[in-house]
Order: C-alpha cells, then structure tokens, then sequence
C-alpha cells in the first residue's frame, strides 16, 4: 500500500457482534480484520416456486434469495513486532489472540455451557441450546448485513520459538440472514430490510440499455 500522505485511507471490514436481545453492541463486539482480503466472492440462490408447480407460480418469489459470502484474510504479526512495547500480547501470543476472537464466534459461551451441565444434573429434561450473539458483516457503509458464520478454516503458516502462531490465512463463510429467518419487526429484520433497499438504490443508477443493444427493434 503506497505510504503517500494524499493517499485515500483504506476503510477496513469485518464483524460486530449484538446482543440478541437488546441488539446493543456487545462488550468487546468489533472484530476488524486485519488487512481486508483482496476477493469477497458472493453467491445467490432463487427462493422460487419449485419444479413441477402450477404455471401460473413459474414466476413468483417466494422470499430474499440464499445469500452467501466467502472470505480470505491474512493476519500477521509483523506489523505489531515492530513495536513490541505497545503490542505485548502479540510478543507473548503471536498471533493468537486474533485467531481465538474469530474463532470464539462459533463456540458457545462456556459459561453457558457449564450452567447447562449443571441443569443436566439436576435432572432438568428440556435445555435450551446456547444462544449466540447476532453478528454483523461490514464491508463499508452501504454493506451492514446480518450473518450466520457458517465455516471458518484457519491455516498458520509461520510461528516463534514457542510454538505461537505469527501469520495465518483464514477463510471464512457466512449465510445472511433474512426477514425469513429474523423478525421483520425487530433491528435484526431492520438490518436486513436496509441491506435490501441499498441494492435496490444501487440498481436504479445502472443506466439500463435498449433493444437496439441486441441488434433488434422488437420482440417476436
């Protein structure tokens, strides 16, 4: 990255985390990645009427698309070795502290799992699964969408003398999350709404073309 002092500051993305039920920013919650991945590949999946319906239903939508995202990111230490004074945990852990607060978005709490325990031994027959934090997928302003992390793989490629990890890629996937799996009424179903409506602003400054394009003046 050019170190010119005009040169535009590169915004970073990455996941915040909220509370399920109050959707207030949780302690601890912002996870900016490190350097943003040079790809960020998408795939969308129709919700339609299925094969074998009625004619009449062969164009209908029967909600938001499946949308996916896939990601790789590259951590390093290098960048906070070069001022161990002010990175102390990076000279202890490497970069494992980073690795660890990605990672803990798919465990659930121990807290929760040891009070499950202990219901379980009190003879407690129904328990509910642990309940995780709404997380959020930023990758600028006008991208703010509920997720579900689906996968996370992580390989380390260089560590110190203890063993600790000092550069990792990580790949991570995720599913948004859409009115038809959040409340529509709520900030969670209020996140995905606003997502929607900015591709469909988006949309409307395509200048969309003519017949002519194609090389006809009209349709069979």
């Amino acid at each position: 990255m050019s170190t010119f002092p005009g040169s535009p500051r590169v915004l970073k993305g990455g996941i915040v985390l909220l509370d399920p039920s109050s959707f207030a920013i949780r302690t601890n919650g912002i996870i900016v990645l490190q350097y943003n991945p040079d790809t960020l590949t998408r795939s969308l999946k129709v919700k339609g009427i299925s094969e074998g319906g009625d004619r009449s239903e062969a164009l209908r939508l029967t909600g938001p698309p499946v949308e996916t995202f896939k990601l790789e990111a590259e951590i390093d230490a290098t960048d906070q070795l070069e001022f161990p004074d002010q990175n102390q945990s990076t000279v202890r852990y490497g970069i494992a502290p980073q690795l660890a607060a990605l990672e803990t978005l798919i465990y659930p709490d121990s807290a929760t799992l040891q009070k499950n325990f202990n219901l379980s031994q009190q003879g407690t027959l129904e328990i509910m699964p642990a309940l995780a934090p709404l997380s959020l997928f930023v990758w600028s302003a006008s991208r703010i969408v509920p997720v579900r992390i689906t996968d996370l793989s992580v390989t380390e490629e260089a560590f110190d003398p203890a063993l600790n990890p000092l550069r990792a890629k990580v790949s991570m996937g995720m599913q948004v999350l859409s009115i038809d799996d959040l409340y529509f009424n709520d900030k969670g179903g209020g996140l995905y709404m606003a997502y929607q409506r900015q591709k469909e602003s988006l949309a409307q400054l395509y200048q969309y073309g003519t017949l002519s394009a194609f090389g006809i003046k009209g349709l069979p």
